[in-house]
């Protein structure tokens, strides 16, 4: 499972020209899920990013959490970060996970960061969005539940 967080003063998705979602400070998740990924995975990356210390502190470090500063979360699914562009030119997606299953896990990602106390606004899953974001910083994280980056 694969992540791209970042750091947000506001974030919203739009889904045929209507607002579905959107949240204030916190982290938006772009979240990838391989057709090897299990729960596991998804738990692994709801512990790791609820308490990704990246928000600035009172002095500036960065050292605190979403669930610190109170913030949000908006996860939006996207397959496309297990495009694989190193032969040819159109990316091979045989890596991604097929609907079904990573319906389930992206799901279940979603539950698991609620269950750490973190409020959670969705995308659509396979569904064409429109995502805004303002990042902050700008701070941007890769991660990886297989600990490849």
């Amino acid at each position: 499972m694969r992540a791209v967080v970042q750091l947000t003063d506001a974030a919203s998705v739009t889904v045929e020209g209507q607002e579905i979602s959107s949240i204030k400070k916190g982290l938006t998740v772009f979240l990838g899920v391989g057709q090897e990924d299990t729960e596991q995975d998804a738990n692994y990356l709801a512990e790791k990013i609820v308490n990704l210390r990246i928000f600035p502190d009172d002095a500036g470090k960065m050292n605190l959490s979403i669930k610190d500063i109170s913030g949000e979360l908006l996860v939006v699914s996207q397959f496309t970060l297990y495009g694989d562009c190193r032969k040819g030119r159109r990316p091979s997606f045989d890596a991604a996970a097929p609907p079904q299953a990573a319906t389930a896990l992206y799901e279940a990602f979603v539950e698991l960061c609620r269950d750490r106390g973190v409020p959670v606004s969705c995308g659509q899953f396979q569904a064409e969005m429109i995502v805004r974001l303002t990042n902050h910083g700008p701070v941007t994280m890769l991660l990886d539940s297989k600990r490849l980056f």
